[in-house]
């Protein structure tokens, strides 16, 4: 029965030091474990050892092990000169003694032995009872002490085990700490090498830009000159069509020029411009309210006569009732770019749809065309500029409006800064044609001359493209 007790209050007593030995690592971990600075975290795994076993007084020393000197030092109740009297030991010898010692030690009458060394007679100045290493990777060593404890018991075993797992609950913490302030330095490297890579990159193209504009300029110059000195001869050695070709190729030369001064422009504004959230209002130039399906009726309506020799379809679906707060001309400039690149993919006797609808706290516009559609791989480069969807040796020379006329991908590019200024989202979705598989692939431009669909139900089954304009609700 006797024994039987002894176990009993053995258990308990066994209990009750796990439990407090999970309660310290616990209150530990909730301490330093959010702690980012290396300082803040020998500070605070300190003053939990100490607070933790009653200590008069303590210390965390770290250092270098090639270069042979202190990287940290904290202490507390060990007096302001303490900081120097290590290095100098350090500096002296005692470093070599540190680095050897691998298992913690407890000091008491027994180690009178160990106490003749250098490392352990500046320990005993301080009244050191305990020594715990502490190790943060093969460079960075060092250890932990402690002072008597305040209520006169000495340090045991069980004492001497929770300091070693709080030493390496601390050790873990430091090293984190290290490699979020080395993430974090790495990034402030990266993000201005990127600035400068910017800037760089700016420059290079401004110069690109003017370098283009001026020899255009010059050619044109020269080329009028040119012109009018052979108009003006009796029998003109060269012909009319030869200027007028020149001409031609030097205007579109010219355009080229201009579109990609755009986005040139246009990509440096949304690398200049702030994340959305920081901003407390998007930048507006003349923000009215608008009354979403009367504006796009309306619009619609001067987009039909620009194409008025194609044969589609247009309808609008949706919410009668929604109003916008934007300005008229960043939303007109945006819808006609939208409803030009539906037209232009969509084959004649086919059809567009425009859909207004509320959804929550947001407003959706969206464009839907039931036109050849658009590959996978080139839906990632649709809001890049200067990409074209379509092979660039299948395109002619189209007007505007026309099927396959195709662009240079600044409508597109333009929307994408207007959203990021004005605060609204631009998105796309396309199903590329079941039966043009590739950019190579051709329709036929009219749903009755297609070899595959013959009716305007089959085509609108085979693919096509939805572009979606998200606002938020204008409030009250």
């Amino acid at each position: 029965m006797e024994d039987e007790v002894k176990d009993a209050k053995h258990s308990q007593r066994e209990l009750e030091r796990r439990m407090f030995h999970l309660k310290t690592l616990y209150d530990l971990g909730q301490e330093i474990g959010y702690l980012r600075g290396t300082d803040e975290i020998f500070k605070s795994l300190l003053m939990m050892m100490i607070g933790t076993f009653g200590a008069s007084s303590g210390f965390i020393l770290l250092c270098d092990v090639n270069r042979g000197k202190i990287e940290a030092f904290t202490q507390r109740g060990m007096g302001r000169n303490s900081l120097d009297i290590f290095s100098q030991a350090i500096e002296s010898g005692c470093f070599r003694e540190l680095n050897e010692i691998t298992e913690p030690l407890i000091f008491d009458e027994s180690s009178q032995v160990q106490k003749k060394e250098k490392f352990f007679e500046l320990l005993s100045s301080f009244h050191i009872k305990i020594w715990i290493p502490f190790i943060i990777d093969s460079n960075l060593r060092g250890g932990i002490g402690l002072g008597d404890k305040l209520s006169g018991d000495l340090y045991t075993a069980d004492d001497q085990e929770l300091l070693s797992t709080m030493a390496r609950q601390g050790a873990v913490a430091i090293e984190n700490a290290r490699l979020h302030q080395a993430r974090i330095e790495a990034l402030e490297n990266s993000k201005k090498e990127l600035e400068q890579l910017n800037r760089a990159k700016s420059r290079a193209l401004d110069h690109l830009s003017h370098e283009l504009r001026t020899p255009l300029a010059v050619i044109q110059g020269n080329i009028r000159i040119l012109k009018r000195k052979v108009q003006a001869q009796p029998a003109p050695i060269v012909r009319a069509e030869v200027f007028d070709s020149l001409e031609k190729n030097l205007s579109r030369l010219s355009d080229i020029q201009q579109e990609t001064d755009q986005i040139i422009r246009s990509h440096q504004e949304l690398e200049m411009m702030p994340p959305l959230e920081e901003l407390h209002q998007p930048p507006s130039i003349s923000t009215e309210i608008i009354h979403l399906y009367s504006f796009t009726e309306g619009i619609l309506e001067d987009v039909k006569k620009q194409a008025s020799h194609r044969t589609i379809q247009f309808e609008i679906d949706g919410e009668e009732d929604l109003n916008l707060a934007i300005d008229p001309k960043i939303l007109e400039a945006s819808l006609v770019a939208l409803l030009k690149n539906a037209i232009e993919n969509t084959p004649d006797e086919g059809m567009i749809r425009i859909v207004l609808e509320q959804k929550n706290q947001w407003i959706q516009l969206k464009i839907m065309d039931f036109g050849i559609g658009i590959t996978k791989e080139n839906q990632r480069h649709l809001f890049d500029g200067l990409f074209h969807t379509l092979d660039t040796e299948l395109y002619s020379s189209k007007k505007p409006y026309d099927f396959g006329a195709g662009g240079k991908g600044l409508n597109l590019l333009r929307i994408k800064t207007y959203g990021q200024r004005f605060g609204f989202d631009v998105s796309a979705a396309s199903q590329r044609c079941i039966y043009l598989p590739t950019d190579r692939d051709l329709c036929a431009g009219k749903i009755s001359e297609c070899p595959h669909c013959k009716t305007l139900e089959e085509c609108l089954q085979s693919g096509g493209s939805t572009f979606c304009l998200t606002f938020s609700v204008v409030e009250g």
